[in-house]
């Protein structure tokens, strides 16, 4: 049965909305009336989110490496809602491994996850962005796309290849009314990061003194400059992949 939504309201995908820069993405949309369906994998996680957040968040339990599973998904919503208006693909995991020690079956499991499960439902979505002729949709990259970093190479693989997808996205969906855009956090104060550089503090010590502004970002940062990218305020902005990094990728 499909649900009302008001005329000036939208209406938002967050995949793995339920923790660290999702959350803070998801928590800033609904702030701000759009309803937000938040996807993860972990039905505890969901139910968690969901009962702190209340009104315009709705949950939607989806494996992204289920490529088969995520069409239908997307119609479901299609015909509960009957638009999309915003696509955030935030889901993705990391794998901290030496090179030589990444087998086949590890690589391919990040590759899947962070750069195939984001193309398979940015074209789903497309398609309702398209009949629609409007929409926008923001990627989430990393710096391990722009510097060497050690031990993270099906990370940076995938995030290199997520900035190539949305430069092509841009060029094929804008003349759409579809915006495609790409955001590349720096080092943000999250649980998993404080807990990794608070227990190496010498590289905490080089993280600040390569970071112009000497302090790390808050997943509130990212959620802000999203928003921005999607808001009316945003009109003119394709294809880009913008740091919010307090000037890491500029530092010495």
């Amino acid at each position: 049965m499909k649900q009302t939504i008001g005329h000036a309201q939208k209406l938002a995908i967050v995949t793995g909305g339920t923790s660290g820069l999702g959350l803070a993405i998801a928590k800033k949309f609904v702030s701000n009336k759009i309803t937000t369906i938040v996807t993860s994998r972990d039905d505890d996680k969901l139910k968690e989110a969901k009962e702190s957040l209340g009104d315009f968040w709705v949950s939607l339990k989806m494996d992204i490496t289920k490529l088969n599973q995520v069409p239908p998904l997307i119609n479901d919503i299609v015909d509960t809602y009957g638009r999309i208006d915003i696509l955030v693909n935030n889901a993705g995991i990391n794998l901290k491994k030496d090179f030589v020690g990444i087998t086949d079956e590890e690589f391919q499991h990040v590759i899947l996850t962070n750069l195939t499960g984001v193309f398979t439902i940015s074209r789903e979505v497309s398609k309702v962005m398209i009949a629609q002729k409007r929409g926008s949709i923001i990627n989430i990259s990393s710096m391990a796309a722009h510097y060497g970093l050690p031990k993270v190479l099906a990370y940076a693989a995938s995030k290199a290849a997520i900035e190539g997808m949305t430069r092509s996205m841009a060029a094929e969906l804008s003349p759409h009314g579809i915006l495609v855009n790409c955001i590349a956090p720096g080092f943000i104060k999250t649980n998993m990061s404080s807990m990794a550089l608070d227990n190496d503090p010498e590289r905490k010590r080089r993280v600040l003194e390569r970071t112009p502004l000497g302090i790390l970002g808050l997943p509130e940062d990212v959620a802000n400059t999203a928003y921005f990218l999607v808001s009316g305020e945003n009109a003119y902005i394709t294809g880009a992949v913008i740091p919010v990094d307090g000037g890491n990728s500029i530092g010495f």
